[in-house]
C-alpha cells in the first residue's frame, strides 16, 4: 500500500509506493558520494558570531562539561532505494504515520552502529537524519522508548538484511525502538552543521570531533551534551 503523501525537500525525486514488507532502516554500503559532497561547501568562518554566542553563554553558566554520548543522530534514508527488491526508504513522516509514532530501528548491519544501539537508554533523544539524499540533514527529534533487543530481520530469509550466521540463541544484530518527538523548527543541512564543525576545530567549539565528519557513512552516531545542545541551538538561527 503507498504510504501518505509527504513533504520532500526541494529538487527530491517524487515518492513511490513501499512494498508490504516492513521498511529497514541500513547502514549506507554502496560506493554513492559521501553526503559532504552531496552538500554545498560551506563558507569560510560562517560559524563564528553563532560560536562567540555560545562560548559566552557556556562561560556564564561556569561549569566544564564532562565528554559523555547521552544523545544519538539517527540516519535514515527519505528516498526510494531498492536493496535486494526491497524499498528500504524511511522517512520522518513514515515514522510519524506509524501507529503511535513509533516503530523499530531495524537493518542495522555494522559492529559499532550496533554497540551504540546497545547503550541507548529509555528516554534518551535522538536527532532524526535525512542521509543519502539531495540534502542530507536533521529533520525532527526521535526518543528511545524500548533499549536494544534482537533484530527480527536477521532471521527472516525475505528481509534484505537477513543473516545467515546469526543464531536466534545467540543474536549478531540488535534494534531500538523509537517515538517521534517533533520536528525542528527549521530543516538543519548537513552544510550548516559542517561550517561549525571547521569553525570549532580552529576555536575549539563543541562540534570539534563531532563523529558526523570523522565516521561519515556510520548511521547510528552518539553526541555529547554539548553537541547535541549546540546544534538543537541552531533552530532558533536564520539559515545562512
Amino acid at each position: 500500500m503507498p504510504w501518505p503523501s509527504r513533504k520532500r525537500d526541494k529538487g527530491a525525486v517524487a515518492d513511490k509506493k513501499e512494498p508490504d514488507a516492513k521498511i529497514a532502516k541500513t547502514e549506507k554500503e554502496t560506493s554513492d558520494k559521501e553526503e559532504e559532497e552531496k552538500s554545498a561547501k560551506p563558507p569560510a568562518g560562517s560559524s563564528k558570531s553563532g560560536w562567540k554566542n555560545w562560548k559566552k553563554k557556556e562561560s556564564e553558566s561556569g561549569e566544564e562539561s564532562k565528554i559523555t554520548y547521552c544523545h544519538w543522530l539517527l540516519k535514515s534514508e527519505p528516498e526510494s532505494r531498492l536493496e535486494k527488491g526491497v524499498d528500504v526508504k524511511f522517512s520522518v513522516d513514515d515514522l510519524k504515520a506509524q501507529p503511535n509514532q513509533t516503530t523499530c530501528w531495524d537493518g542495522v548491519r555494522n559492529y559499532q552502529a550496533r554497540n551504540f544501539l546497545r547503550s541507548m537508554k529509555l528516554g534518551q533523544q535522538a536527532f532524526f537524519y535525512h542521509s543519502n539524499c539531495k540534502e542530507p540533514g536533521i529533520v525532527a527529534l526521535v526518543k528511545i522508548v524500548k533499549e536494544a533487543y534482537p533484530d527480527h530481520t536477521q532471521f527472516d530469509q525475505k528481509d534484505p538484511h537477513y543473516d545467515s550466521t546469526s543464531r536466534k540463541e545467540n543474536p549478531k544484530w540488535s534494534m531500538v525502538d523509537v517515538q517521534f518527538v517533533r520536528m525542528t523548527k527549521r530543516f538543519i543541512p548537513l552544510a550548516e552543521i559542517k561550517a561549525h564543525h571547521l569553525a570549532h576545530k580552529a576555536d575549539g567549539g563543541p562540534l570539534k570531533d563531532m563523529m558526523l565528519f570523522s565516521r561519515q557513512r556510520l548511521s547510528i552516531q552518539p553526541l555529547t551534551q554539548e553537541e547535541f545542545d549546540f546544534v538543537l541551538s541552531l533552530e532558533e538561527e536564520k539559515p545562512h
